[in-house]
């Protein structure tokens, strides 16, 4: 599994949005991405950070943010988690782990006390040029654009 870092160049997608359209993150080269990553939908955490980022979704526009989320969740479930919430981003599922593993982010979590595997919840902020500028490893649900702001000086 990648450990990626700060400078390196993020591994691209090719994927199925919850609308069924095509992301390619190489089409959104020139742009800064914010691509995070959740453990599943509506749960309190997940649907803390999307209604966040939503809430701030102007913001993060006129900023020249573009926003993809990624959960192993299916296509269905993410269709009904952003018409639920009305999500203006793409959630990409990714029952094959092929993107989360890519980018590092399946691993050991601890929850009251006990081991297991899944997503951890990251944030990789890529920039214009197609390399990771940030990454957030411990996400503030209900205040990221705050933290994205603030860390990145956007």
């Amino acid at each position: 599994m990648a450990q990626l870092a700060i400078g390196d160049p993020a591994p691209d997608i090719q994927a199925v949005d919850q609308h069924g359209h095509p992301v390619s993150l190489a089409t959104f080269k020139g742009s800064k991405v914010i691509l995070y990553f959740y453990p599943k939908d509506n749960t309190p955490g997940c649907t803390a950070e999307a209604c966040n980022l939503r809430d701030n979704y102007q913001i993060l526009m006129e900023k020249g943010f573009k926003i993809i989320g990624i959960s192993a969740d299916d296509e269905k479930s993410h269709k009904n988690f952003s018409e639920k919430y009305s999500l203006p981003f793409a959630l990409i599922p990714d029952k094959a782990y092929k993107i989360i593993k890519d980018y590092g982010v399946w691993g050991k979590k601890k929850l009251y006390g006990k081991e297991y595997e899944g997503i951890n919840r990251m944030t990789f902020i890529i920039g214009e040029n197609g390399n990771i500028f940030h990454i957030f490893t411990k996400v503030d649900t209900k205040n990221h654009t705050a933290q994205i702001l603030k860390q990145t000086g956007y």
